[in-house]
């Protein structure tokens, strides 16, 4: 029940893309207006993910879960009952906040609800390949319903999800918190939403108007002062949002980092190959959609091997793999060009690429929940999802901003269709050389370990449950910290 909701929370950051032409012809949208119907979404999303994290943590995951999928349901109904541009904007937006509180809350559930190291590995490899699913399928479902229904329907469809999730899980999933006596901390959690809403914004921004303008700038350098006033107040803070000892912890570490780069690759790709057949390729939306529905059994493949190699080869040899295998889909996708056949020209490298994703997924979760305990389970979960959105909208920004300025410089030279192809093929070698890089990172940053060794390995130690006035629980200690 809880991967299912996932699937929901997710599918609606793409679900948007193929409908945004109906939406605008049916409500009136001009240009900039109509870009916000996706990034309101990413903005409450990405910004309020750390703070709803923690506050899972310290009011009760189950609540705080239950909480966002009702806000979430409701937002869905206005958004598909919307009349106005600004009604669908501001719908998206309390969209994105119900989706920052119930996904931290359900992954951290699901970490606590399976503590063996062998259960929680195939357990976070399933929510790992759904979400994964869930983007790429967005475009599907969007397709399907956009060409033979209407727009309002990528809303509508999640009120059944939502009132099966608010009837099933008080009945299925006990209540769970920090059993310690903690607040949480305000001046934290003012700073730290403040700076990853700045951020997502002024990546939201670069996307659309480029590196340079105010709108850009002044956010960004906003960002990274905020930053540092949060770093100092919680180096001090009595219960720190965010623990800088949580920080350090290795394996989460690059886990985290290794998700920024994954996510900037991904979110690029799948914006820039549906870009590319409708305009390049000539398919419609409808087409469109149903041409990923490949790359949804790819990463179902990809999801059933990623836990069974996480368990038998550990957690550094399937990351190596599966950024290997995702690097050269996207080698092959960027092959793409004017005039090539579904089967022989989109299909195999939408194979491989999927089949990558579904390998790399689950393993990043576990990698980056990998030693959260009941006291921190929400945290983690939230800076694992903040580094997604964020790295999503890093992707966006420089990748598409990449392939447009190529395309314009090609185009004098060749027609615009080869021109386009120019810019995509660039900027998905780019995203392919992300992952090269990434492969190799965490070839000499990760730990060799095996998800049964414990310790610094690639899955989650079977944790003891924190005592009140523990400043460090044993299996939180990692060996050798960055």
């Amino acid at each position: 029940m809880l991967c299912f909701v996932q699937f929901m929370l997710v599918l609606d950051d793409t679900v948007v893309n193929v409908a945004l032409p109906s939406i605008r012809d049916a409500l009136g949208f001009d240009a900039t207006g109509l870009a916000w119907v996706v990034n309101a979404y990413f903005l409450a999303f990405g910004g309020l993910l750390l703070l709803f994290g923690r506050a899972a943590d310290l009011l009760g995951r189950r609540r705080v879960f239950l909480i966002g999928v009702g806000l979430f349901g409701a937002a869905s109904l206005a958004c598909g009952l919307a009349q106005e541009p600004w009604q669908l904007v501001v719908g998206r937006f309390v969209q994105g906040a119900g989706a920052a509180m119930a996904g931290p809350a359900a992954l951290s559930l699901i970490t606590l609800l399976f503590p063996g190291t062998e259960e929680r590995t195939k357990a976070l490899g399933i929510w790992g390949g759904i979400a994964g699913l869930g983007g790429t399928l967005g475009l599907v479902v969007s397709g399907a319903l956009t060409g033979l229904a209407s727009w309002r329907w990528i809303f509508l469809i999640n009120l059944p999800v939502v009132l099966v999730a608010c009837a099933l899980l008080p009945r299925l999933v006990p209540e769970s918190r920090v059993t310690r006596g903690a607040r949480l901390d305000v001046p934290g959690a003012v700073l730290g939403t403040g700076t990853v809403l700045l951020l997502v914004y002024g990546l939201l921004q670069a996307g659309e108007s480029g590196w340079t303008g105010v709108s850009v700038v002044a956010p960004m350098f906003a960002a990274v002062g905020l930053a540092a006033v949060f770093l100092v107040v919680e180096a001090h803070a009595a219960d720190p949002l965010v623990p800088l000892p949580f920080l350090s912890f290795r394996t989460r570490a690059v886990g985290n980092g290794m998700t920024l780069l994954f996510s900037a690759a991904f979110y690029a790709m799948a914006f820039l190959l549906m870009i590319h057949m409708q305009t390049v390729l000539g398919y419609g939306p409808l087409r469109a959609g149903l041409a990923y529905l490949p790359y949804g059994a790819g990463i179902l493949a990809g999801m059933w091997l990623s836990s069974r190699a996480v368990i038998k080869l550990g957690m550094r040899p399937t990351l190596v793999l599966s950024f290997l295998v995702s690097a050269a889909g996207l080698l092959l996708l960027s092959r793409v060009a004017p005039g090539d056949g579904y089967a022989a020209g989109v299909l195999p490298g939408m194979l491989v690429t999927s089949l990558g994703c579904g390998l790399s997924l689950p393993a990043l979760t576990v990698a980056a929940v990998t030693g959260t305990t009941e006291e921190d389970a929400g945290l983690g979960s939230a800076l694992f999802s903040s580094v997604q959105q964020v790295g999503g909208a890093v992707g966006v920004a420089v990748l598409v901003a990449l392939a447009a300025r190529r395309t314009d410089a090609a185009v004098d030279s060749a027609g615009r269709l080869h021109a386009a192809t120019d810019g995509f093929s660039l900027a998905l070698t780019v995203a392919g050389g992300l992952l090269v890089l990434g492969a190799a990172l965490i070839a000499v940053l990760l730990g060799d370990g095996r998800p049964d060794a414990g310790g610094d390995s690639g899955a989650a130690p079977t944790q003891r449950r924190a005592k009140p006035g523990d400043e460090s629980v044993d299996a939180e200690r990692d060996p050798s910290p960055l």
